[in-house]
């Protein structure tokens, strides 16, 4: 059985936390070194909904980085904002979407993607869906977004235990979440 989040668990996740070790939490991932980290793309929109996520990859071997203060971006989005992007995404060993209706809205999110897409390929990218009732998997038919796998929480054979994995739902195959960000 697979499951996916939804966007009162990630808040969870997060609250789960003291409201000080939430803000440090989130300071590390934008302060850090793409080099060989996780690319957290997000719509701004999904701020709560961010730490949750990171929590969770992190909790699972990752090294995350949000590219929300970096200081080599400018102050104002321009032409040198998306080289840097471009750069950061090439920098990072895998590329995670927080998915939710807000990623397909943003001017940069489905950019992103694709820039991680062209220099990644498909096993390096991983969608992590926020959805607002945990059947609801309707964002899978938006355009492009059916192509990548994701991460859900569930039942994967030859484990005793639901877990966190990457599904590749096409070839109905999966790899546990930590064995997939360090591979």
């Amino acid at each position: 059985m697979i499951i996916y989040t939804t966007k009162e668990e990630f808040r969870q996740f997060s609250n789960e936390l003291p409201l000080n070790e939430r803000t440090e939490l989130r300071k590390r991932a934008q302060a850090r070194s793409p080099e060989g980290a996780t690319f957290l793309s997000h719509s701004s929109k999904d701020e709560d909904l961010v730490v949750g996520a990171i929590r969770i990859l992190e909790n699972h071997g990752a090294v995350v980085y949000i590219d929300k203060k970096d200081p080599e971006l400018p102050p104002y989005t321009s032409e040198q904002t998306a080289l840097t992007l471009k750069r950061r995404i090439e920098q990072t060993r895998k590329f995670v979407l927080l998915a939710t209706e807000n990623s397909k809205e943003s001017k940069w999110v489905p950019w992103e993607l694709g820039i991680a897409d062209g220099k990644k390929g498909l096993n390096r990218i991983a969608l992590f869906p926020a959805v607002d009732d945990r059947n609801d998997n309707s964002w899978t038919t938006w355009e492009y977004m059916g192509l990548y796998h994701r991460i859900v929480w569930g039942d994967l054979v030859g484990y005793e235990k639901r877990l966190w994995m990457v599904l590749d739902e096409k070839r109905n195959t999966a790899i546990p979440l930590s064995k997939w960000l360090n591979g």
